[in-house]
């Protein structure tokens, strides 16, 4: 499972944010999961909870946002906003879109304790 190694360099990204900042512990972490980003939001939250526990975020709640596909279309010029994963414009049924939102996975916010 890749959310492992996920995980692992958010926790690293987090203390280190910590650090920076003479926080004691992270209390919430707050990310923002694209669907096209190649990460089960199921195994993350799973391998956030087993990996936290060695680290500054051991009694962080982490707060995941599921972000929907958003494309541009260049046909129409619609933008649209996708539950699902595909690429191909609702209103027009083209293919020539362009992804503008879903594909990454971010760190939004972090709660720290002082």
């Amino acid at each position: 499972m890749h959310e492992y190694s996920i995980v692992m360099a958010l926790i690293e990204q987090c203390e280190s944010l910590a650090k920076q900042h003479k926080a004691n512990s992270i209390v919430r972490v707050d990310i923002k999961v694209g669907i096209l980003s190649g990460v089960e939001p199921c195994l993350l939250e799973q391998a956030f909870m087993t990996f936290k526990l060695d680290s500054l975020c051991a009694n962080a709640l982490l707060n995941m946002q599921i972000q929907p596909l958003i494309i541009q279309c260049h046909q129409c010029e619609k933008q649209s906003e996708q539950s699902q994963r595909t690429v191909l414009c609702p209103h027009c049924g083209s293919a020539d879109t362009q992804i503008i939102d879903g594909e990454d996975m971010m760190l939004m916010q972090l709660e720290m304790d002082t």
